[in-house]
Formats: structure tokens, C-alpha cells, sequence
């Protein structure tokens, strides 16, 4: 009963973190849809070719709701896939504060910060090179009224703070629901033995840290980050979790963007880029 009660609580503050990123994040596409002049939202649209360095300084900022944010703004058509891919590889989530309080040496929470950013940066940049060759260098704009449609909330017929509000409960709902089944499927499975497990062996480790890096709660990054200070996992192991490590972006991608074609390969590239930079730096460092 205990250990049930602990699940839920820890969903709940999870979710709960969320909320203030959500609604503003809402309030701000609202307006833009609604009353943002023309000429302001082709300002905003336009610097998309530097929304990857933005989103990837920003995004190491110690809060998932970065994450949850950018995943909200790109399915509206605000910011790029590649500034969202930046902030979701260099967002730190509960790393920074476990890294401080466990009075880890500042050379190396500076280096680990900034491998993290370099790292979104130049992935989201090679990203969106690569989607703007495919499209002619095309955007599609602001598609926010996509989202109101699929949900049904009629928002044309309220106010932009009416709108923001639903959708914010709708979106934390769902990412409450989900994280709380994700939460019991960990405690299940024992997540923390798999990896002491797997740790033995360098590129099996860095293969499951990432996979684990993409579970969207805040457990993922305190256990990586954890077992790195306690010399489980090596540097590659721990980058390779803690670049996928996403927050619970990926949970408000799937819910807000209809392309479940472009959400999986997000999860994908998301993978693939954590691993080889794990593998990197396993064999670098």
C-alpha cells in the first residue's frame, strides 16, 4: 500500500511541475493565433534558423517543463523540429540539482552542461538543415487552431485565458495518467537492479541508459545521474541517459501532434544521437 501510495504522489508532483510551462506555454500560442499581428508572428517564424542555440541554452535549465513547452510550441507550428530536438538533448531535468547537492566539482558540472548544449545545438541545426531540404526551405506557419480542432474545445467561441486553461488540463491530465502507469511499470520491473546489472559491460550500458533515458519522469535522470557519482556507470553510460532523458517532453509531443510518424522518429533520432555520443565518449574519454 505504501509503495503504491509513493507512485502516485510521485506522479502527481511530476505532473504538477508542469502546469505554470504548460499554461503560459498555451497563453502565449493562444495569443499568437488570435491577436499577434501578421508582421509578429513572421518575426517569430523567421528565427527558427536560431531557435536550436535558444533551445539548447535553454533547455539545460534544471526544469522538465522546458521540454514539455518546446513539444507544445513545435505541434502549434512555433518554433522548429530542430529547436525542439535541441532543448529535449540538453534539457537537464533533475540532473544539475542532484550534481550541487552532492557537491560534484564545478569543472565538471560546467563540462557535462556544456557537452549537453553543444551537443542540442549542433543536432538541432543539422535537423532542420535536413527537414528544410526536404520541404524547399518551406515552413508550414502557425497551425495552433490544428490542436483546438482535434480536442474539441471550441476555443473560437471563449477567451484566449478560456483556452489556455483547457488545454492545460487536458494535456496534464493525459501526462498524469500515462506517468503514473509508467511509474508502477519501473517499480515493477526494478529499474535500478538492470542497470547495477548491465553496467559490467560498456556498450550494453550505454544501449540501456539511453532506452531508460526516454521512460518521460524525473526518476530517469536521479537514477543515472546517481549511479554515475557512485562510479556504476561510466561517462559514456551516463551521457547517453541523460542526453535521451527528455523529460516529459515526448509524453506532450504524443498528445499534442497528430503525426505519430514524425513523433517516432523524433523518439528515434533521439536514441540514436544519445547512443553515439555515449559510444563517443566511452571511447574518447
Amino acid at each position: 500500500m505504501e509503495l503504491m501510495i509513493d507512485i502516485f504522489m510521485d506522479a502527481v508532483i511530476d505532473t504538477a511541475k508542469l502546469i505554470p510551462f504548460l499554461f503560459l506555454t498555451y497563453l502565449a500560442m493562444e495569443y499568437l493565433e488570435n491577436k499577434a499581428g501578421e508582421k509578429t508572428v513572421n518575426m517569430l517564424l523567421g528565427a527558427g534558423k536560431k531557435g536550436p542555440l535558444i533551445g539548447g541554452i535553454l533547455g539545460v535549465v534544471p526544469q522538465c517543463g522546458f521540454s514539455a513547452a518546446a513539444a507544445s510550441l513545435y505541434s502549434g507550428g512555433v518554433i522548429t523540429i530542430g529547436t525542439m530536438i535541441a532543448v529535449f538533448l540538453s534539457t537537464s531535468d533533475e540532473m544539475l540539482p542532484i550534481l550541487i547537492s552532492e557537491r560534484t566539482k564545478a569543472k565538471e558540472i560546467v563540462w557535462i552542461l556544456g557537452v549537453k548544449i553543444f551537443i542540442g545545438v549542433i543536432a538541432g541545426i543539422l535537423v532542420d538543415i535536413v527537414v528544410r531540404m526536404r520541404t524547399g526551405g518551406t515552413q508550414k506557419g502557425l497551425h495552433i487552431h490544428e490542436i483546438c480542432e482535434r480536442d474539441h474545445c471550441h476555443c473560437e467561441e471563449g477567451s484566449i485565458l478560456k483556452s489556455a486553461v483547457t488545454h492545460s488540463l487536458q494535456t496534464v491530465l493525459f501526462v498524469f495518467l500515462v506517468t503514473l502507469a509508467l511509474n508502477a511499470l519501473v517499480e515493477g520491473i526494478g529499474m535500478e537492479q538492470v542497470v547495477r546489472a548491465a553496467a559490467a559491460h560498456p556498450v550494453r550500458s550505454i544501449l540501456l541508459t539511453a532506452l531508460i533515458g526516454l521512460v518521460p519522469n524525473c526518476a530517469s535522470s536521479v537514477m543515472i545521474t546517481t549511479f554515475y557519482l557512485e562510479g556504476v556507470l561510466s561517462v559514456g553510460s551516463m551521457l547517453a541517459g541523460l542526453l535521451s532523458c527528455a523529460g516529459m517532453g515526448l509524453l506532450v509531443l504524443f498528445r499534442t501532434n497528430k503525426n505519430w510518424k514524425v513523433n517516432l522518429m523524433t523518439v528515434a533520432s533521439l536514441y540514436g544521437i544519445s547512443v553515439f555520443c555515449g559510444l563517443a565518449a566511452q571511447l574518447i574519454l
